[in-house]
C-alpha cells in the first residue's frame, strides 16, 4: 500500500511517501515559498523521483491541524484534489499525535511514558496536547487536550493533574517557552525541537487506513481548536450591534 502524507501546518511543511509502512522518500518545504505556490508541486515532484503518479497512491493522508489557518485550508484542499480525481480515501491526522509520534522515534525516545506537545499559537499561546503509551514503541494515546491557552496556564495544568510527570515536551511552542515549563514542571524536562512530521503523517495514515479509518474526502475536516478570527471578529460585531 502506496501512502502519502502531507504537512502544512507551519511554513516548511513536508510531504513523505510509504510503502507498506516503510517510509520510502520525504522533504521538506521551502519557507521561502507559500504553501499555495508549492502545491500540488512538491507533491508531484516526491511522487516523480519515485516513477509514481498520484493515482499509484492508495491512500493520501494530511495534517488536519492545529496549525496555520491558511496553510491548513491549503494542504486540505490539494489532497481533497487529488483524491477525487483518483478515487481514493483520505485520512487526516492530528499535527499534535503527529509530533509526538516523531519526537518518540528520535533516540532517547524509550522510557519515558508521557510526552507533550506545545505547538506556537502566536498571540502568547500555545496549542498543546499530552500524550502517554503504556510501554516503549507502543501508538501514543491522548490524555489530555488538544486546547490552546497562555503556556503558563498549560504547563501548570500539566504539574497540577498528571499523575505521571512529563519530562519531554516537543514543538516550536516548547523551544520558544522553555523558561515556563522549566520554572512549572521543574529544570528536568527535555525540551524537543519539532522534527518533521510529515512521515509520521504517512506512517499514521497508514495504520489507520488498515484499521478501516480512511474515508472519503469530503470528510475531512479542520481541527483549528482555536476558532478562526473571521468568526471571533463576526461574535463581536454582533454584540457591539445596537
Amino acid at each position: 500500500m502506496w501512502v502519502l502524507g502531507l504537512d502544512t501546518t507551519g511554513r516548511v511543511g513536508g510531504v513523505a511517501l510509504l510503502r507498506d509502512g516503510t517510509l520510502v522518500d520525504a522533504f521538506v518545504g521551502d519557507p521561502a515559498t507559500a504553501h499555495a505556490q508549492r502545491l500540488p508541486g512538491d507533491i508531484l515532484t516526491l511522487l516523480n523521483r519515485h516513477g509514481l503518479r498520484a493515482s499509484d497512491v492508495d491512500v493520501f493522508a494530511v495534517a488536519a491541524g492545529p496549525g496555520s489557518f491558511t496553510g491548513l485550508r491549503i494542504g486540505i484542499a490539494a489532497i481533497q484534489g487529488l483524491a477525487y480525481a483518483t478515487g481514493r480515501l483520505v485520512v487526516g491526522v492530528s499535527a499534535l499525535e503527529a509530533l509526538a509520534h516523531a519526537a518518540g522515534q528520535t533516540a532517547g525516545g524509550a522510557g519515558y511514558p508521557r510526552i507533550g506537545v506545545w505547538m506556537d499559537a502566536q498571540r502568547e499561546e500555545v496549542f498543546a496536547a499530552a500524550y502517554q503509551r503504556d510501554v516503549d514503541l507502543a501508538p501514543w494515546r491522548l490524555v489530555d487536550g488538544p486546547l490552546v491557552d497562555v503556556p503558563r496556564v498549560v504547563a501548570r495544568r500539566w504539574r497540577d493533574r498528571a499523575e505521571t510527570p512529563i519530562l519531554r515536551v516537543v514543538g516550536d511552542g516548547a523551544v520558544r517557552y522553555r523558561d515556563v515549563l522549566d520554572e512549572a514542571l521543574g529544570g528536568g524536562v527535555q525540551v524537543i525541537e519539532p522534527p518533521p512530521m510529515a512521515p509520521s503523517i504517512a506512517l499514521l495514515g497508514w495504520q489507520r487506513a488498515l484499521r478501516g479509518e480512511a474515508g472519503l474526502p469530503h470528510a475531512i475536516r479542520p481541527l483549528y481548536v482555536r476558532r478562526p478570527d473571521a468568526e471571533l471578529a463576526r461574535d463581536r460585531a454582533a454584540a457591539a450591534a445596537p
